[in-house]
């Protein structure tokens, strides 16, 4: 027969007392950290599900980031060409009063200089920049998109675009090609703009011009309406990824977290457990043990 005595009924309830002891630990912190995996032990295959939710929220974090960058890129594009439309039609304008067989030499002058001036707030809107990166040249390094000269120089990259990545499988360009909205070389609109400013100062009619200056403005406007259409991909792949980053943190907060009533409950159950435990193990061992124990 095995032999049962007091030391082994002690170690026993020491090991039984400590096990409860353990699972309330457990409980408050539970309670306390509202996290119901504080460690891959809790829930190996909940770990597993969580770092791959967290992956998840990271990466669709970074897309949120690159759609808030390009909107900037693009907001800032849709401003200057707006800009540089209303620039173009002031020289219209000019061109057309200068078309007046009535007006003298000196009237003309005056009306060159203000299509000079026109061309130099037009000549910086083509360089533009946004947090130090010209918005027209594409991945150039150039200190501006244009140089300008008879006619300006361009010094962006052709075909190199800026590209903001906004999903798995989905980039948007956020630049636009200064060459393909203001022209380049004798073709540029820079170009049409000296040839009035030339027109007026020589006494000639510049309304000769104003076929070409519409065509400049044409390509302008239609650079603006294509900035407008990637502005709104951006806006809804905003919403889009708003709409993930919240279904994805509610997937994360199901696998991690604790409900709080569950745990209040099961934290009470635990300490009413513990302390039948050592009322009952008061009540089995000797009196020095259940002191020391209390």
């Amino acid at each position: 027969m095995l032999r049962v005595t007091d030391q082994t009924m002690t170690m026993s309830a020491q090991r039984s007392l400590g096990a409860r002891q353990a699972r309330l630990a457990a409980a408050q912190d539970t309670a306390s950290s509202g996290a119901r995996i504080t460690r891959p032990s809790d829930d190996p295959v909940g770990t597993g599900d969580a770092l791959r939710v967290r992956a998840q929220i990271a990466a669709t974090s970074q897309y949120q980031r690159n759609i808030n960058d390009g909107t900037g890129w693009l907001t800032t594009l849709d401003s200057t060409l707006g800009t540089a439309t209303g620039l173009l039609r002031q020289v219209r304008d000019l061109a057309i009063q200068g078309s007046n067989g009535s007006l003298n030499q000196d009237a003309k002058n005056a009306l060159a200089q203000q299509v000079d001036s026109l061309r130099k707030d037009l000549l910086s809107a083509a360089n533009t920049r946004y947090l130090g990166r010209n918005v027209f040249a594409g991945t150039s390094d150039a200190a501006a998109a244009f140089t300008d000269g008879a006619p300006p120089t361009f010094n962006g990259a052709p075909g190199n675009t800026v590209q903001r990545r906004i999903g798995p499988d989905q980039t948007v360009q956020v630049d636009a090609d200064g060459a393909a909205v203001f022209g380049s070389g004798p073709a540029s609109v820079f170009t049409v703009l000296d040839g009035i400013s030339s027109d007026l100062r020589s006494g000639l009619d510049p309304s000769a011009q104003i076929t070409a200056l519409d065509n400049g403005m044409k390509a302008v406007m239609s650079g603006r309406a294509d900035i407008g259409s990637r502005l709104a991909r951006l806006q809804r792949a905003g919403q889009s990824t708003a709409a993930a980053q919240t279904s994805l943190e509610v997937q994360r907060s199901g696998i991690e977290d604790m409900d709080l009533g569950k745990a209040a409950i099961d934290l009470q159950l635990q300490q009413t457990a513990y302390q039948a435990a050592l009322a009952v193990t008061a009540k089995v061992l000797q009196p020095s043990l259940t002191d020391f124990l209390k």
